[in-house]
């Protein structure tokens, strides 16, 4: 564990200068001062771990509290960008914003959840924000999925996304065919909208927020504004939404 010297030094060279600064020491007396410093610690160890421990809390307050700030500082991209999908209850006194990748393993093992969440809660406002990180596959998803919503509307958005979070096939213009064509949709309207500059853009603009916002990862979810990066249990959602409500 590479704290463990690091976090000694760091002691070690602090309490050394304190006692430098009280009463200058000799070098016979520094040398002295280190040996004990360093006996101790080898029979406390405990010392160390309590040190760590406080160390790493004082780490994740300072995270949670920039995370935070970057919610607030990019409220407006967030849940107002003018395009993004937003399902649930438009009234929601709750807001959930979730970057997706449509070949992201744990973004298909919370979708499930997160519909779980907002049907049973129902008062919750999801916007989803199409976050392709994954290669050209998740890309071209993308591009199907807002295509989808410029052609054909929110409602067949939904279906889309939902349709490419569980779809298993690789994807490609001939599984996105047939995927548009079990909704009755127009494939071919979908698939040329897909080169339109709007489509492009408005990835574009999702990746330069998740950019200002350190998002290297999906999924990535914004409650209010508590930022959770990474896969959430639906009993943890549901939690960090109570929280959230009461803080309210």
């Amino acid at each position: 564990m590479r704290i463990l010297p690091t976090l000694t030094a760091l002691a070690l060279s602090t309490t050394l200068a304190q006692a430098q600064a009280a009463d200058p020491m000799s070098d016979a007396e520094r040398e002295a001062f280190r040996s004990e410093v360093r006996a101790y610690l080898l029979e406390h160890p405990e010392v160390l771990m309590e040190a760590i421990g406080v160390l790493e809390t004082r780490q994740q307050e300072a995270e949670v509290m920039r995370d935070e700030h970057l919610a607030q500082a990019n409220a407006e991209a967030l849940t107002n960008d003018g395009f993004s999908h937003v399902g649930g209850n438009p009234d929601g006194d709750i807001t959930i914003v979730e970057f997706v990748d449509y070949k992201c393993g744990y973004c298909r093992r919370a979708h499930p959840e997160v519909a779980e969440l907002i049907e049973s809660d129902g008062n919750i406002r999801i916007i989803t924000k199409e976050f392709p990180i994954l290669g050209e596959q998740s890309v071209l998803a993308s591009r199907f999925a807002i295509a989808t919503k410029l052609t054909a509307g929110d409602e067949a958005y939904k279906q889309v996304s939902d349709g490419l979070m569980t779809m298993r096939a690789d994807v490609t213009e001939a599984s996105l065919t047939d995927l548009a064509k079990g909704f009755d949709l127009d494939a071919d309207a979908i698939l040329a909208a897909m080169e339109r500059d709007e489509v492009q853009d408005i990835i574009a603009a999702n990746r330069d927020l998740g950019q200002r916002m350190q998002i290297t990862g999906t999924p990535t979810f914004v409650f209010d504004d508590q930022m959770v990066r990474g896969y959430v249990p639906l009993a943890q959602m549901r939690q960090i939404v109570e929280a959230e409500r009461n803080d309210g």
